[in-house]
């Protein structure tokens, strides 16, 4: 009996087979059918699997290799690198997210190679990214969690390792972990921490990263981010937040819609990356959709958080009109 690596070996080659007859050389499905002596539903499940496990990388570019006009739009205005993501209207915020997280876990793998760091900033964007990666190995890379996920119902290792895992997982690299609370209940107890070797030891991967990915939280979104869900903030949380004009966070760090986060109670006490730091990252790339994410997008624009920005085409067109 044939083991289980032999057989993934076998299907790899068939795969692999398939996949040059049908876009090295042309070949319909019906005639690779023929020459491998398979059905073409079993040529087509082939296709899927080459695609599925990166054999076979698809790359979709406008003509001359120039964004589109709405790309081209959002970059003379914000100074950010536009991926849009081509969708219905008529797309919910559920689809429409999934579908931009998807998209997301098709291109991350161009921009994160091997001897790099790539910093993660759990919710529920990422989680539905992390679903959708695509495998590309690569070797003495790393990945970090960029802020804790512990709340007083939950340590939140689960949630966030599990997000962290597949990326480590899909890109061969060494995964390390953040185990420490969202927010700390005192300023006082986050400024003992950091200075804990163990602490300060996660802090300079996080310094030292070269990507990092992130969604954008929205605090009164019609799609609430797992930072407000989760058990993380309290109802007088909620209500500092309202009254300091906050709009969205990064990495559980909030910041007002001119894109200024100093004087913000909460921030105190949040683990994620200081602003000041994250933009010192040669490439952040942040993923969001849907109409309610407006104030949180303008808000990161402004504050200049990223350099890439993957956005569905409602949501983009929505923000260009709004400016």
């Amino acid at each position: 009996m044939a083991s289980f690596d032999d057989t993934s070996a076998l299907r790899t080659r068939d795969a692999l087979m398939a996949a040059r007859l049908y876009y090295q050389q042309d070949l319909t499905m019906e005639a690779i059918a023929r020459e491998l002596s398979v059905s073409r539903s079993s040529v087509s499940r082939l296709l899927s699997f080459a695609r599925d496990t990166g054999l076979v990388d698809i790359t979709v570019r406008s003509p001359n290799e120039m964004p589109s006009g709405i790309e081209r739009e959002l970059r003379r205005r914000y100074s950010v690198v536009a991926h849009v993501v081509p969708m219905p209207d008529v797309t919910n915020d559920v689809d429409r997210r999934e579908r931009v997280a998807l998209y997301t876990a098709r291109i991350i793998g161009q921009f994160f190679d091997s001897n790099m760091t790539l910093g993660i900033a759990w919710g529920s964007t990422m989680s539905a990214i992390s679903r959708h990666l695509i495998d590309k190995p690569t070797h003495n890379s790393q990945v970090v969690q960029l802020n804790g996920a512990g709340n007083p119902r939950t340590t939140g290792i689960i949630y966030a390792s599990e997000i962290l895992q597949r990326f480590g997982d899909a890109f061969g690299a060494f995964v390390q972990q953040f185990p420490v609370p969202a927010f700390f209940d005192h300023a006082e107890t986050k400024a003992a921490m950091w200075r804990e070797s163990s602490v300060r030891r996660v802090l300079d991967v996080q310094r030292n990263i070269d990507i990092a990915l992130f969604g954008l939280g929205a605090p009164f979104g019609t799609l609430p981010s797992h930072v407000y869900t989760g058990g993380y903030l309290d109802a007088d949380d909620l209500d500092w937040l309202q009254r300091d004009g906050v709009v969205g966070d990064i990495a559980t760090v909030f910041y007002r819609e001119d894109g200024s986060y100093d004087g913000i109670p909460l921030n105190e006490r949040a683990t994620g990356p200081d602003p000041a730091l994250l933009k010192r990252v040669a490439r952040r790339i942040c993923v969001v959709s849907g109409e309610s994410k407006l104030p949180s997008i303008r808000g990161a624009l402004a504050g200049g958080f990223l350099t890439d920005l993957v956005i569905d085409a409602g949501t983009a067109h929505l923000l260009l009109e709004s400016a």
